[in-house]
Parts: structure tokens; sequence; C-alpha cells
């Protein structure tokens, strides 16, 4: 399964990263060709050893860049280059902002761009982990406005009416078994990871909170489910309740039983 952003467009990213990628090549020429001569009056085999530095640097952004066109068309890489990708794809992040912010595309497309080749290449990764060593984390903005119940310390709080999804996800961590938390913050989100200690992380937010805490938890693999917002951003925001549960159900590792009891469900 391929886990993807609603609305985003892959290719923006990848095509920033590229753009970015060319001028590295021309920036790197031109130091090439500026220090040659100071390079060979120190020391012969400087050049040399400078030249084959750089050519090797390029050469696994290079191959990196090109892992990650080859994830998201869905095309067999070796398990070892899918890990290095998603490891290069996380380090040039911010290199990719700030060439978005010299051509002046706005961030938070850039961002929502970044998550769904995140969740691609976490996604081609295919990985399982046991129902207790996964994380699931929403921004309090989910529950209702209204609602007088404090979920922030504990999610149980919540009385399940029906007037936001908070209700839904904690069922849904009982029956299956994730942990589950709704975190006014980075901070706290933070904290969390650090506690619990997962294996492997799934996010409801933003595009600009999903990029940021794709980047904190890094390297442990994430994806991030697009909120809804119909009254705007931070406000009484909604989730795919079923999106969400095809995202964390292709990430559990279910014993056989459950297997075969959540097929015939489906």
């Amino acid at each position: 399964m391929k886990y993807t952003v609603k609305k985003a467009k892959k290719r923006l990213f990848i095509g920033l990263l590229c753009i970015t990628y060319i001028i590295m090549l021309i920036i790197c020429a031109g130091v090439w060709f500026i220090t040659l001569p100071g390079l060979n009056n120190i020391n012969p085999h400087l050049a040399p050893a400078f030249a084959a530095a750089m050519i090797g640097i390029l050469f696994l952004i290079g191959f990196g860049i090109l892992g990650m066109v080859f994830g998201i068309k869905g095309w067999p890489l070796p398990t070892i280059f899918k890990k290095q990708t998603y490891t290069l794809l996380n380090i040039l992040y911010y290199i990719v902002i700030s060439a978005g912010k010299i051509l002046g595309i706005d961030r938070r497309r850039i961002e929502a761009s970044y998550v769904a080749v995140s969740n691609t290449i976490v996604g081609n990764r295919h990985l399982k982990v046991p129902a207790d060593r996964l994380l699931v984390v929403t921004p309090h903005c989910l529950q209702l406005s209204t609602c007088p119940h404090k979920i922030t310390t504990d999610p149980n709080n919540c009385k399940r009416c029906g007037g936001c999804n908070i209700g839904d996800l904690v069922t849904l961590a009982e029956e299956i078994g994730f942990h589950f938390f709704v975190v006014t913050g980075g901070t706290l989100a933070r904290q969390k990871v650090m506690e619990i200690r997962p294996q492997a992380v799934v996010a409801v937010a933003c595009e600009r909170d999903l990029a940021s805490g794709i980047q904190d938890v890094y390297p442990i693999p994430s994806v991030g489910v697009m909120n809804i917002r119909p009254n705007g951003p931070c406000f009484n925001t909604k989730v795919d309740v079923e999106e969400f549960k095809r995202v964390i159900m292709d990430i559990i590792d279910l014993p056989v039983s459950a297997a075969v009891s959540q097929e015939k469900e489906n």
C-alpha cells in the first residue's frame, strides 16, 4: 500500500530536489576549477582525493534521488537502498525548502509534497510492527472546541459522543492495541516518542506539523495522515477514519487469527 496525502503532488518535491541537485553539480564544478591550482601546489595527491570525495557524495545523492523516483513509481529497489533513500529524503528536506523559497513556491505545498513522498517511501519498505510498538498522535484541534473533557492528559476521558473523531480513534486503539495520544504541540509529541520508544509512528495533522514531525522522530519511520479542515486550520478539524484505519492496518503485524478476522470484516 502506498500512503498518500490527498491533493499533494509528489512531483513538486522531487522536481525541486532535482533542481537542487543540478545546482549542487554546478557549484561543485566551480569549486573544483577554482581550487585545482592551489591543491596541486600544496600536494599533487590532494586534487584527485578532493575530486573523488565530491564525486562520491554527488553519486550517493544522485542515487538517493533515483531511489525516490523508483519508490514513487513502485519499481523494485533493494531493501538497503530503501532505508538509505528515506535517510537522504530527510537530510535534504531543508535544502529543498530553501530552494522553494527562492523560487517563490508556497512552503505548505512543498511540505505536503514531502509528506506524500515520505509516506510512499515508508510504504514501499513494507514495515510490520506489533500493535503495542506503534504510536499514534493527533492534534488537540481534532477535539470539538466546545467539549469540556480534557483528553490531552488521557484520551480515554473522551465520552465518545460522536461530536468529533477522537472517540473513533480511542475505540480503534482499544480494539487494535496501539498507543494513542492527543498532543498540544511538537514538544509533547516528542515526549511521547521518548516515553513509548515506538518502532513506527502514525500522525494526523496538517502538512506543516506532519513535515516537522517526520523530521523530529527520524530515524523512526513515520506516516502522516492529512487532517480535514472544514472550519479552517487548527479548529474543529477531522480525519478520514477509514483512511486512517487502512494506514494503521497496513503497518501493524497482526496475529494470524486477528488477520483472518479482519479479512472477514472487510
